[in-house]
């Protein structure tokens, strides 16, 4: 079943009716009402491309946390064959925020690490909805130190409200680790490409997310801070989070116009939860892309081409 966000009524409501029309068809009582069905499905095409062609900074953010987008499993299974997960950091456990592994993207062999919300209670509460651990990072670290040795490409789906910030996982030396595999990313001699398809949030994304490609979805968010959290700390009210996410610039389009990231993924019309698969075969072709690029150069390059992408970041505002 559909689920709407608040500014999609408009569509919610034309699509009900077109529902009802297509169960008065169906009943079988030799009414045609095809005419009638094309004009409504028509009009709520009409009227949600028009919504998504406006989207507020704050829109976008609903659609980022969108419970039907598709998250990292999807992007997995539609792009990785032959994937095999590996679990553990060799130091403390498992953190299944993080899940990682390697596999064939495209038919070449590959390093894969996504952070995994979860689609329902049980995944939601076994994955952490999706706010890694230290463990999570140290495992993804151990999986980047693999990839550099055998020289295989690493692909990274970032889509995390930020780091845990549990009491426990501050005991554990969260900060370090997500320092760490920050700095694992940045000496990478292999190619490396960054996906944010949901949430981009702080230190728990950009600890997977300083590749040499770093793109977004079309209705993806990358902030230093939630919106949420912007407004709490400014306002002291969490209520004014619109006013925070216009003013933060996180959506997609004012970080490629900062050269924040390489590139934006268009997303289908209505957003990647209206059509999954649409949206992983375009980040498919985006990946296939960015490695294409990056095929070629030689370690020493690959890195002083990363550092100079990261070092260059504000300095042309």
């Amino acid at each position: 079943m559909r689920s709407y966000l608040d500014f999609e009524k408009p569509v919610a409501e034309l699509e009900a009716k077109a529902d009802e029309l297509r169960a008065l068809e169906a009943r079988g009582d030799g009414i045609s009402l095809s005419e009638e069905i094309g004009k409504l499905d028509a009009r709520a095409n009409q009227v949600l491309k028009d919504l998504y062609a406006a989207l507020t900074p704050w829109q976008k953010t609903l659609v980022a946390r969108h419970p039907q987008r598709p998250h990292f499993k999807d992007y997995c299974a539609g792009l990785i064959t032959e994937f095999t997960p590996l679990a553990g950091d060799r130091a403390f456990g498992e953190d299944e925020a993080i899940v990682g592994g390697f596999g064939r993207f495209r038919g070449e062999p590959v390093c894969v690490i996504g952070q995994e919300k979860g689609d329902s209670t049980e995944t939601r509460i076994r994955h952490n909805f999706g706010m890694p651990k230290p463990e999570g990072y140290r495992k993804a670290v151990r999986l980047t130190e693999l990839a550099d040795r055998f020289g295989l490409p690493v692909l990274s789906f970032v889509d995390t409200a930020g780091a845990y910030p549990g009491i426990e996982a501050e005991e554990r030396g969260q900060a370090e680790a997500i320092a760490r595999s920050t700095e694992a990313w940045l000496g990478l001699r292999t190619p490396s490409v960054a996906l944010v398809i949901g949430e981009g949030g702080s230190g728990g994304a950009i600890a997977i997310a300083a590749a040499s490609r770093v793109m977004m979805m079309e209705h993806a968010i990358y902030s230093v801070i939630s919106p949420e959290g912007a407004a709490s700390i400014l306002w002291r009210d969490t209520a004014r989070a619109q006013d925070a996410a216009t003013g933060m610039k996180i959506t997609a389009q004012d970080l490629l116009k900062f050269g924040i990231i390489d590139r934006i993924v268009q997303e289908p019309t209505g957003g990647a939860h209206r059509d999954g698969q649409a949206a992983i075969n375009r980040a498919g072709d985006a990946i296939a892309a960015a490695l294409g690029d990056l095929a070629g150069l030689s370690g020493d390059d690959i890195v002083a081409q990363r550092a100079d992408k990261f070092l260059a970041i504000g300095r042309n505002l």
